[in-house]
């Protein structure tokens, strides 16, 4: 990186950094209490609550959201006059599954082959050191030029929307001028992306009943109808011969304008098995940007070790549904539920029950504030030049903020390339990509209090 006082500053922050990201990472802060304590939750929060005191942030609170988590909110005051720019990040983090197939221990910041491993790291604890470090370096070069909000959520992997109906609420204590949501990442390593289009989602709960209880096989079956055998029948009916999504009423047929995804670099990115073709139709782009996807995350069904030979009188399984920009989320789970229920077989009994729901997101790109960003990554980025990209996940709250605030700029930055591995086995952030993207930050504020 060129050498500026800014990157200076974030440089010689970054084992400081480190060293708090690893403090904040050992929180086993997933906001599944049915799973980890909530305590753990709530001790994060406490910590980057007091992190934010350290910085001179006033107005420090743990709001109390309607799905029973807390988010931490703080404000930063800037010259009088100046812009107001929100800061997001979320502090919860996805279950690690399956603990032992970590290389290290997921909440244990560790230090392998140039990157830093542990749940949290890139999604999104990496994500508020960002923002601090982009604070400390103007701090320390004179000082933050805006007023600067900031909001660390506490339920953000989960879906249940607690946060935007607290700001639905307090319409007030989010309202910026422009809003930066560090849960994004860059296309690859060293190549700084804006994210300009996110994908809403609807977690979708399906049951199938059809006897009072477990039969034996042998006696029964063969006439018998088995609820876990109707339950694949319906889930399999959500896919094409191809792999595509196929939720009737649905369309699936939108394209990506914009940055290329090749197949190999999906292949490589996504880890593909040698000889194991992709599914769906249309460009990668088109696929995980612009189409819907759905995903059975979980069934409910007896494991194998242990199994019976028993005809299953119920099963369940919790269904994930990426919708597309232009594509309101509430009317696809209503198109989701109905399909089911009218593919489900034998007549056996199908309730659904919507679990979560985020809209999807599309940028402004010609705002002033992504000519700032541009011109602060082309800085942090020596010889590149800011990309657009979409994104297949979700973060909820951006449409809420974009419908309370219309006429504020949002920017999507963030630490989650893909070899990051976010929701996966051995999650990481590059620290270069720390660095790079907190003097962005920094000189993204500079570039947008001066324009």
């Amino acid at each position: 990186m060129s050498s500026n006082p800014v990157a200076e500053t974030v440089a010689s922050l970054l084992p400081r950094a480190k060293e708090e990201l690893a403090e904040l990472v050992a929180f086993r802060s997933v906001a599944d209490f049915a799973q980890f304590p909530e305590s753990e939750s709530e001790a994060a929060a406490h910590w980057i609550a007091e992190a934010l005191r350290a910085e001179g942030f006033a107005d420090i609170a743990l709001l109390d959201t309607p799905d029973g988590t807390r988010s931490v909110y703080g404000r930063l005051p800037g010259p009088e006059g100046a812009k107001t720019v929100l800061l997001y990040a979320h502090y919860d983090v996805q279950p690690p599954l399956d603990e032992a197939g970590w290389t290290t221990p997921p909440f244990e910041l560790t230090e392998r082959d140039g990157r830093w491993y542990g749940r949290g790291t890139a999604d999104c604890k990496g994500g508020f050191l960002m923002h601090l470090l982009a604070l400390r370096a103007l701090r320390a070069n004179g000082g933050v030029p805006v007023h600067v909000k900031v909001i660390v959520e506490g339920s953000e992997e989960q879906g249940t929307g607690g946060l935007e109906r607290y700001a639905e609420q307090h319409p007030e204590l989010l309202a910026a001028d422009t809003i930066v949501i560090g849960d994004a990442g860059n296309f690859r390593v060293g190549l700084p992306t804006a994210t300009t289009s996110l994908r809403g989602m609807t977690m979708v709960r399906v049951q199938v009943d059809t006897l009072a209880g477990n039969l034996h096989s042998g006696q029964f079956g063969g006439a018998a109808p088995d609820a876990l055998a109707a339950l694949i029948r319906v889930l399999d009916s959500l896919r094409a011969e191809d792999g595509s999504t196929t939720v009737d009423g649905l369309g699936a047929t939108g394209t990506w304008d914009g940055l290329e995804y090749t197949e190999e670099q999906f292949r490589e990115d996504a880890k593909v098995l040698d000889g194991v073709g992709l599914i769906g139709s249309g460009s990668v782009a088109d696929r995980v940007w612009a189409r819907p996807a759905v995903t059975v995350i979980g069934i409910d069904c007896p494991p194998v070790v242990g199994a019976t030979p028993s005809v299953q009188s119920r099963a369940r399984a919790l269904i994930s549904l990426r919708v597309p920009p232009g594509v309101d989320a509430a009317e696809a789970t209503k198109l989701l539920q109905a399909h089911l229920e009218a593919h489900i077989p034998w007549g056996a009994r199908v309730t659904t029950e919507q679990t979560g729901q985020g809209q999807p997101f599309s940028a402004d790109t010609s705002s002033p504030a992504y000519r700032a960003m541009a011109d602060a990554m082309a800085v942090a980025y020596p010889g590149e030049t800011m990309q657009y990209a979409g994104h297949g996940g979700s973060i909820p709250l951006c449409n809420t903020l974009a419908g309370l605030y219309p006429q504020a700029e949002i920017l999507l930055i963030g630490l989650s390339e893909p070899e990051a591995r976010i929701h996966a086995v051995d999650e990481s952030v590059s620290p270069e990509e720390l660095e790079r993207l907190s003097v962005a930050e920094a000189l993204f504020l500079r570039n947008y209090a001066a324009g």
